[in-house]
């Protein structure tokens, strides 16, 4: 019996809602009453919007002493050379031998590096050959002798006429470009040299 009541009692309800609904809504062009507007006005600030609840009235806040992007752990070096041959014994280049990565190691060099390095990574490129003071080529001796984690170094920091790059080469593009140029110093050694 109880639920026999329920029920007739959610019919009227429901009829009774329908009804309101009908003859509260007489012109179509009019929209709706929002009962429960939900996620369409949103509650919270927008990101550059004042906030009186801070002292600087800025909604954005400074992430927490210590934050680290997942994915990307600190690197603790300078921007010094000793910090650069530091860097060339502690970081080790992840094994890069898929073509994919290699391609891409390639795309990011022609965008990147090529303008100064040159296509063959001599030194001879575009900005080299209108004036702007050439960079070393990456055949040379020195070059050669530079290990992986020495090259992330000058990528992430710059040196000497080279401006960094860490805020235009994400981290992973940037070993690639390592194995890239490895490929090109390769393909340079006369036929039949050895490693």
């Amino acid at each position: 019996m109880a639920r026999t009541i329920a029920n007739v009692a959610l019919f009227v309800l429901t009829v009774a809602l329908l009804s309101m609904n009908w003859i509260l809504r007489s012109d179509p062009s009019v929209r709706n009453i929002e009962f429960l507007p939900d996620m369409v006005e949103s509650v919270p600030y927008d990101s550059f919007a004042a906030n009186q609840n801070f002292k600087n009235e800025s909604t954005l806040r400074m992430p927490v002493a210590g934050t680290v992007i997942r994915g990307y752990p600190p690197l603790h070096y300078a921007a010094t050379e000793a910090d650069a041959k530091r860097a060339g014994l502690e970081l080790v280049s992840p094994a890069i031998t898929r073509k994919e990565d290699l391609a891409r190691g390639a795309a990011v060099y022609a965008n990147f590096c090529e303008t100064c390095h040159g296509p063959e990574g001599k030194g001879d490129g575009r900005s080299a050959q209108r004036g702007v003071p050439a960079p070393p080529s990456f055949l040379a001796p020195n070059a050669l002798g530079l290990r992986d984690g020495q090259m992330f170094h000058i990528l992430t920091y710059g040196q000497a006429n080279m401006a960094s790059y860490a805020s235009q080469v994400d981290r992973d593009d940037r070993w690639r470009v390592i194995a890239y140029i490895r490929t090109l110093q390769e393909a340079a050694k006369p036929k039949g040299a050895g490693k």
